[in-house]
């Protein structure tokens, strides 16, 4: 019998250890193929490269690394290096939290993202704060959580984002199911000039935190516990769409 396909890619570029401790764990079970970016991606969200040719490299059977984003990784590998054979998408395993209001930004959900939009489940992973980084307990997470999805197919839950606290496996106190928390950002703009006296900008000031939301991934987080929040790929509020009666008279002349 065939083992499952499981496609693995990420923000952090093909050759971060996040992305090989993940594909050593899984190798073992199933049938992986890697597309990643050449380089770090992060914080590109779910971009598209259309303006200009992607060239990929191929350095090993069923390794490929592309220089485009997370998104044009997923993309070119499920829709022709994989020939839409894939039976579950992994991104990650991410260095750093992907928290709240980040998932907007991140690369890393980006690429489960794309797979999602294409029918496939899909999982980004991180593990949470700073180097050094604990990879062990994320990768065989992984391996259980693929396992759980791949057995009992969940059509209304094929869309996850996971983060694993930077601790000891020994002290992590369990998996919570969660929904998205509050994230906080310094907002920095910090202007500076270039060796010719022109002005330029850098984004992104310090201050990142997370508000204190009951049932949310960051509290999950915070009290050492690893975090599963189920995403949609459809973004309508369906709850204002029940109200908006109103918009056809807009047209009335």
């Amino acid at each position: 019998m065939d083992r499952p396909r499981v496609l693995v890619s990420n923000d952090d570029g093909i050759h971060a250890e996040g992305l090989l401790r993940l594909v050593d764990r899984l190798e073992r079970e199933f049938e992986v193929w890697v597309c990643a970016p050449d380089r770090e991606q992060s914080a590109r969200s779910h971009a598209l490269t259309l303006a200009r040719p992607l060239r990929l490299h191929n350095p090993a059977p069923r390794w490929f690394s592309v220089d485009g984003t997370p998104a044009d990784a997923v993309y070119v590998a499920v829709n022709r290096l994989m020939e839409r054979r894939v039976d579950l998408a992994f991104s990650g395993i991410n260095h750093g939290a992907n928290l709240g209001a980040d998932v907007t930004y991140s690369g890393t959900v980006a690429a489960a993202l794309e797979a999602a939009l294409m029918g496939i489940p899909a999982v980004a992973m991180s593990v949470c704060d700073s180097a050094p980084f604990r990879f062990d307990f994320a990768a065989d997470f992984a391996v259980r959580f693929a396992h759980r999805i791949l057995e009992h197919p969940d059509p209304a839950a094929r869309f996850f984002n996971v983060n694993i606290p930077n601790r000891d496996r020994s002290r992590i106190r369990g998996v919570r199911h969660t929904c998205l928390g509050i994230r906080t950002y310094g907002y920095g703009v910090e202007q500076r000039k270039d060796p010719r006296g022109n002005a330029y900008f850098w984004l992104g000031g310090g201050g990142l935190g997370c508000g204190d939301l009951e049932g949310s991934d960051c509290n999950a987080i915070r009290d050492g516990f690893v975090s599963v929040t189920p995403l949609k790929t459809d973004w309508t509020d369906h709850a204002a769409l029940k109200r908006l009666a109103w918009v056809s008279g807009l047209a009335a002349t």
